[in-house]
């Protein structure tokens, strides 16, 4: 083929599975490169929002995608006629991919109010999209803009199965003369938890991780932290532990869809040719800070996200030690199909040349931007009347994981010589916390009153400015 191939997963824990065909692909030479959890982040912890930022490239503050809701321009109006219609896929179109997405989109996509099923986000060749947020039964895709409901048979609407099988289709109808992206994007392991039938005895013994924060008190953090009961009570554990289970067995069948896959793409003796991104939206916490499941949150257990690379020129077994964030994905998978990235708006960075030094050279990072706009109900929750309003996602046991003003900005830095984290809310208490996580990687211990004033001053300084930044300053920032 002419080029080589990209392929991204993308699962309800935003897991991003590209195949790409790229320029750079020389024959026989794919290896596997591992980028581990502590140097990908995503620059804010929720589903819309992070998703947006891969499609884009771009921090929440310039593709305006603040929360799931229509109202925080989740798949709305605003999003489809500006951000969207320069997501990534309209370059990789615009170089002759053939290009193909199969499950979650973004959490509103589907509404009536915005386009309903019709509405097919430019760039797409073949496209099957889940509408509203994750599900594994009854639910309903825009297939090419036409409406098709499944039913609750596993051989014939189990969502994970499905997305790789019509991948599979589209690989064999696809044309040899051009190269091709898929994006899969399926629903494990995000919550209803649902396991196909072969896997749901799995795992039996398993809980979640005791060790670091969890079931500890959010002792000197905002007052979200501060409010859950602690120790947690042994319904809120059971509750999360059943969850922790029940999201390793629904991917289980992820791990059959990377392994079709990969198997496909040997047979078509195409392997050599694809780039294969694996990877997250965002992370999420079970029982951290006494908060039993959700994501949201600034502490690592939230913003740190896997990220598994394979593909031409790429060494094996390679940890790179540079941030990568979520926003890097776009230009790197436009760096890698030959676009000219200087023509296209972005705020993230190509680390092609991280992973593949031989055909690129790169600048690290050394901090970055995680911002988040909280979601609440403006009335109370019935099931948690001595709550107020204001709240969201209240359970179990009427544990509130986030609130309108769970709203925040953070600079992280991470270089050889610093590893912290400032972050400054949007509340009544004009909230700080700051964290050096060399010393404390748990970040337990709030030390914004202990750090010279001169070093929180340029935090601060800092954060305004990529709180403002765009495109090329968002990377340039002294």
């Amino acid at each position: 083929s002419s080029g080589c191939n990209l392929h991204v997963l993308l699962s309800a824990v935003t897991l991003a599975f590209h195949h790409l065909l790229s320029p750079f692909c020389s024959p026989a030479l794919v290896f596997l490169f591992s980028l581990l959890p502590p140097v990908k982040f995503t620059v804010t912890p929720l589903c819309c929002p992070s998703r947006s930022s891969i499609l884009t490239g771009r921090y929440p503050h310039n593709h305006e995608v603040r929360n799931n809701s229509l109202t925080g321009n989740c798949s709305s109006a605003l999003w489809q006629k500006g951000p969207e219609a320069e997501a990534f896929p309209i370059y990789l179109s615009k170089q002759k991919y053939q290009t193909f997405f199969a499950g979650k989109y973004l959490n509103q996509y589907g509404k009536k109010e915005v386009g309903d099923v019709a509405h097919v986000p430019p760039g797409w060749d073949q496209w099957h999209a889940l509408v509203g947020n994750s599900q594994y039964y009854n639910y309903t895709l825009s297939v090419n803009g036409k409406a098709e409901k499944h039913g609750d048979s596993y051989e014939k609407d189990y969502l994970t199965d499905l997305i790789v099988n019509r991948s599979l289709r589209f690989l064999d109808d696809r044309s040899p003369q051009h190269p091709f992206f898929l994006m899969l994007s399926p629903p494990a392991p995000h919550s209803p938890w649902m396991a196909a039938p072969q896997y749901q005895k799995m795992f039996s013994d398993v809980q979640a991780p005791r060790d670091g924060s969890f079931n500890k008190l959010g002792k000197d953090k905002h007052w979200l932290l501060r409010q859950p009961v602690n120790p947690m009570p042994n319904s809120s554990i059971n509750f999360l532990d059943d969850a922790y289970r029940k999201r390793w067995q629904t991917l289980l069948s992820v791990d059959d869809m990377v392994e079709m896959l990969v198997k496909k793409l040997d047979s078509m003796k195409e392997l050599d040719n694809t780039y294969i991104f694996y990877t997250s939206d965002n992370g999420y916490h079970t029982g951290q800070f006494s908060l039993p499941i959700d994501k949201r949150q600034l502490y690592e257990f939230d913003i740190r996200i896997p990220l598994m690379v394979r593909g031409p020129g790429i060494k094996p077994n390679q940890t790179l030690q540079a941030p990568v964030l979520n926003i890097d994905l776009a230009p790197t998978i436009l760096d890698i199909s030959g676009v000219n990235l200087s023509t296209v708006n972005v705020d993230g960075q190509s680390f092609l040349a991280q992973m593949a030094p031989s055909l690129r050279n790169g600048t690290a990072r050394p901090f970055f931007l995680v911002e988040y706009t909280g979601e609440g109900h403006p009335t109370t929750d019935p099931a948690c009347p001595k709550l107020g309003p204001g709240l969201s996602q209240c359970f179990p046991d009427c544990v509130c994981e986030d609130a309108y003003n769970n709203t925040y900005a953070c600079v992280r830095t991470l270089d050889s010589k610093n590893n912290l984290q400032y972050c400054e809310f949007a509340d009544s208490e004009s909230f700080v916390e700051v964290y050096n996580l060399t010393s404390d990687p748990h970040q337990l211990e709030n030390i914004v009153k202990k750090v010279d004033p001169t070093i929180l001053q340029a935090m601060n300084q800092r954060l305004i400015k990529l709180q403002s930044c765009v495109g090329d300053s968002c990377r340039n920032i002294d």
